[in-house]
């Protein structure tokens, strides 16, 4: 796939995998946090759901709703076993004739195989149409201002909605991150016209950031990854994701367990986060108050502030130990524990 040209002597290309960095991780991060920083998410995959009980489906399926799910907007969900434990998280889109379902590539053959095996009588196929499509993104407070001066046109829209536009006569779905407080943007586009899209994007202001500012900001969100700090093993309330749970949709595969869990409020962990005063945890550290183990970390990440870097984590703690300012002991060094986002880091 042709490149976009170097950019301090790295090669940029919308092909995977998206460099770990383009210049100083310090720099890429404060892009994110203050102007806007440009990527690609070509990793992401992506299930084209058509046929008539598509909808009816997939709501019992997922533990979100997606009968009420307007055209045009999205919906973040857990899809879980029948004991209640979590397969994988995705996010759902109403796309008038079909739904769109996008998750991590990692996740993509066990949820293709867990609705494969759901799909008995249903009128339902599910196509993968992760090869025609790819995802520039944009991050920051002036995200928005950066898609305009490129040359989009585009009505405002609110999280997890989007808008089918055409940008130099070519179709992009331009699709509003969750965060409320945080904007970003997702851009669909066909992979063969992403490169212009980015060459566009940064000649407009924005500025390439790497996977390591990426992560970076992903932790300083709390936004849990499916398979580092979601595990099968967890449930859906340990996760403190509420945005991924209904309790009004009526049935799906592993309610009976979640609103067991609610009526009875049996809730023994939480997933927040974690300052360090010492060095950065490994993921599997465990968490200690008084010398006993009271939960484990599953992320770690060196935040740069102007005040110096900040060592961070995310991991679940027992719920008695887990108000925010307690303090606790983690791989021998001191920490406490921080509410979700960590907002301070964030400030432009």
């Amino acid at each position: 796939m042709p490149s976009v040209g170097q950019h301090n002597g790295v090669e940029v290309s919308v092909q995977h995998p998206w460099p770990a960095r383009f210049g100083h991780v310090t720099d890429e991060f404060a892009a994110l946090r203050s102007t806007g920083g440009l990527y690609n998410l070509s990793e992401r995959a992506r299930f084209r759901l058509t046929g008539s009980d598509r909808v009816r489906w997939l709501n019992g399926m997922v533990t979100n709703n997606i009968r009420d799910l307007a055209v045009g907007s999205g919906i973040y969900a857990f899809l879980l076993n029948p004991q209640g434990h979590i397969l994988g998280d995705l996010t759902a889109y109403n796309r008038g004739e079909s739904l769109l379902v996008e998750t991590g590539s990692d996740q993509a053959q066990k949820i293709l195989a867990t609705f494969d095996h759901y799909i008995i009588m249903d009128d339902v196929e599910v196509a993968n149409v992760s090869a025609s499509l790819t995802t520039v993104g944009v991050t920051g407070p002036e995200a928005e201002t950066l898609l305009r001066a490129a040359g989009f046109e585009f009505p405002a829209l609110q999280p997890l909605q989007s808008a089918d536009v055409l940008w130099q006569q070519v179709p992009v779905s331009i699709v509003r991150g969750e965060h409320e407080i945080y904007p970003s943007y997702d851009l669909w586009i066909a992979p063969a016209q992403a490169d212009s899209l980015l060459k566009a994007l940064q000649s407009a202001g924005a500025v390439l950031v790497g996977q390591d500012a990426l992560e970076i900001y992903r932790v300083a969100l709390g936004t849990p990854r499916y398979g580092q700090d979601i595990r099968e093993r967890d449930l859906p309330q340990e996760t403190e994701q509420q945005r991924a749970l209904n309790f009004n949709k009526g049935c799906y595969v592993g309610q009976e367990i979640v609103e067991r869990i609610r009526s009875r409020g049996a809730v023994h962990r939480k997933f927040t986060g974690f300052k360090l005063s010492g060095p950065l945890p490994a993921p599997g550290s465990k968490i200690q108050v008084q010398a006993k183990d009271v939960g484990e970390i599953t992320s770690s990440a060196l935040i740069p502030a102007p005040g110096g870097d900040q060592a961070v984590a995310l991991g679940y703690i027992r719920r008695e130990f887990g108000a925010a300012e307690k303090e606790i002991e983690i791989a021998g060094s001191t920490a406490k524990v921080s509410d979700l986002p960590f907002t301070d880091l964030l400030k432009n």
